[in-house]
């Protein structure tokens, strides 16, 4: 593939995500099974009842990011997750990650923008430490290699837990998308694998990198399944839920899946169990919890799912084309569901420009007293302008964030 091919693919890794996110209705799915009903103990509707920009951690991203006194940390990124460690730091974790150096404005257009150079490094992912609400340094990036030729990992969502069922000693798993290079219209790569990686605690050092899932064998590129866009610990279970791309191709919008795993076995392939559409089993295909075909709806592959007081609680972009700028939620007792909603949207500022938002990921690490953190990235639309946009101007391609009361109710 040619360089200048490679790199085009590899900027604006947002708007992938924005045309996985554009619809986000949801289908009622099965009742959930016995074991389950637990979770209905304080089950109810839930909707947000409040939000408002939080302006103090979108500025410490914008302070990191323009900080010039290094020149290989993060100057902008996408596909945001974070994850608090055990010593209390948080770790950030991104997908496509321009690092370099960042210039005060004007920009070489003379636009009072801070800008960077076009040579640029850009890295597939990169991970950044957060210690007392202030970003302080970049992990060695790429932090996950790039698994072959023409393939790259994307980390999502992660979790702290044991090293083995039982152990005392806790080590950090983040999953990981594993996608290959491909023709239009696969411009972001087609779905290959769901990996999990295994870091050493606090050193951060990879030690290991597992395939649980692997999709290469599924024929239908739109078909496949990748874990981790959002994870919810429960009773002993990690629940892991992830997407299909139908949106990359003719079909009109994607699905939404679930596992399970139990905790310390993250980066065990024979641990995890998925929904098939009556029962969690191991080694089954997975089934759709959200999502229908035939009616036009269902969800994107970036959201995110949090719970709250009993209730599973799903936020996604809108459906249409709202879901290029508003937020809506989802609510369930149970993670195979039945889903209801949407409920009431919201959207918060963006940008000015013909840039879009994507990947609303709730933040449980910075979260308290019934408030929820919940952050959104944001990209240029058209995919063959975005690299010179978002070096042009830097601050576009750096997560939002806001905060979120919900209120009983939709």
């Amino acid at each position: 593939m040619p360089d200048d091919v490679r790199a085009r693919q590899r900027t604006g890794t947002g708007l992938g995500l924005v045309l996985a996110l554009v619809l986000g209705a949801v289908l009622l799915t099965a009742l959930p099974k016995d074991e389950e009903r637990r979770d209905a103990a304080g089950c109810g509707p839930r909707s947000v009842g409040s939000w408002s920009a939080d302006k103090g951690l979108t500025s410490e991203f914008a302070r990191y990011g323009d900080d010039a006194t290094r020149a290989d940390d993060w100057t902008g990124g996408d596909g945001t997750h974070s994850v608090r460690l055990p010593d209390g730091r948080v770790l950030w974790l991104f997908s496509d990650t321009y690092l370099g150096q960042v210039y005060a404005p004007p920009n070489p257009v003379g636009e009072s923008y801070a800008w960077r150079d076009t040579a640029a490094p850009l890295v597939r992912n990169s991970a950044v430490v957060m210690r007392g609400g202030r970003l302080e340094s970049t992990l060695p990036a790429p932090l996950f290699p790039d698994p072959g030729p023409n393939q790259w990992r994307w980390p999502v969502a992660a979790r702290v837990e044991p090293r083995s069922p039982g152990s005392s000693e806790q080590v950090l798993r983040v999953v990981l998308w594993v996608r290959t290079a491909a023709a239009a219209p696969w411009i972001y790569g087609t779905p290959t694998a769901t990996e999990v990686a295994t870091l050493s605690l606090p050193g951060l050092r990879v030690e290991s990198i597992v395939k649980v899932l692997d999709q290469q064998l599924v024929p239908d590129p739109s078909r496949r399944v990748l874990f981790g866009t959002t994870l919810v610990e429960r009773d002993g279970w990690t629940y892991v839920f992830g997407g299909d791309d139908g949106q990359a191709v003719s079909r009109p919008v994607s699905s939404a899946f679930a596992a399970r795993v139990p905790d310390g076995r993250l980066a065990e392939p024979g641990a995890w169990q998925y929904w098939d559409g009556s029962d969690w089993r191991a080694g089954a295909t997975p089934a759709a919890v959200l999502g229908n075909m035939g009616r036009r709806t269902g969800v994107g592959s970036a959201f995110s799912v949090t719970r709250v007081d009993g209730t599973y609680v799903l936020f996604t972009m809108a459906a249409g084309t709202a879901g290029l700028t508003t937020v809506t939620s989802y609510w369930a007792c149970s993670p195979s569901g039945p889903w209801h909603g949407p409920t009431k949207d919201f959207t918060p500022a963006l940008p000015e420009g013909q840039v879009a938002a994507y990947n609303p990921q709730v933040h449980p690490a910075l979260g308290d007293g019934g408030r929820l953190v919940l952050s959104y990235d944001v990209n240029w639309l058209e995919p063959s302008a975005a690299a010179a946009q978002l070096n042009r101007n830097v601050s576009l391609y750096r997560p939002r964030f806001v905060m979120l009361r919900l209120k009983p109710g939709t």
